[in-house]
């Protein structure tokens, strides 16, 4: 028996159920990258969209902004999703995009100013991360510098932009409707959905830890 299996009998009921529905819908395909979100509110409403099409992972840079999740907002989401947070370098920025093209992924800064890709003709073929940054400032000039290409959302009014939960709701949506009707392998891996199915399982039991624990005294 594994940990995950040890932890189901302790799961609430019905869980385990809905874990292993969502798990199939879930992806690293398309990831979301925050720059320096000031607004917890609006970072943790894409948090809430990130969970809702299906997104596993969220990477937050901290150059000179701290993100702390806004539960109000979140209602919660943030438990379902794996957050890494890039806040130890000089430029964290760099650091993340690095990290990212290192594990494959295509970076995308998103900008209204740039015309590499509108949202409706963004190729997704490939691993992509979709970057956003502040509704003032946007993104900043290292991000759209270390950038493998950009998009824009079209727009048909006076205002310059959207919100970014906006942005990143009308992005997600286009974005993971297009990939689930594709061919691309999209999917988690097997040893990713485990890893998952066990993050999900810990956080929906109360003192996971101590079990974990006593798992691992027993397995000694």
């Amino acid at each position: 028996m594994d940990l995950l299996d040890y932890l189901k009998d302790f799961a609430p009921e019905g869980k385990l159920a809905l874990f292993d529905k969502l798990i199939n819908e879930r992806t690293r395909h398309l990831t979301v990258v925050l720059e320096d979100i000031f607004q917890s509110q609006n970072a943790s409403a894409v948090l809430r969209s990130c969970d809702c099409f299906g997104i596993q992972d969220v990477h937050i840079i901290e150059n000179r902004y701290k993100y702390t999740v806004n539960p109000d907002v979140s209602l919660g989401s943030s438990k379902w999703l794996n957050l890494k947070k890039y806040n130890t370098k000089e430029n964290n920025t760099i650091d993340c995009f690095k990290q990212l093209k290192a594990k494959g992924y295509k970076v995308i800064a998103t900008s209204p100013h740039k015309d590499d890709f509108s949202l409706y003709d963004m190729p997704i073929n490939e691993k992509t991360a979709i970057v956003f940054g502040t509704e003032k400032e946007g993104l900043t000039d290292e991000a759209l510098a270390h950038a493998d290409g950009f998009m824009r959302i079209p727009m048909y009014g006076f205002t310059e932009s959207f919100n970014i939960s906006v942005s990143a709701a009308l992005t997600l949506f286009e974005l993971t409707k297009r990939l689930r009707e594709s061919n691309t392998n999209w999917e988690l891996t097997e040893t990713e959905k485990n890893e998952v199915l066990l993050n999900w399982t810990k956080n929906s039991i109360k003192m996971a830890s101590l079990l974990e624990k006593k798992f691992n005294e027993l397995k000694s």
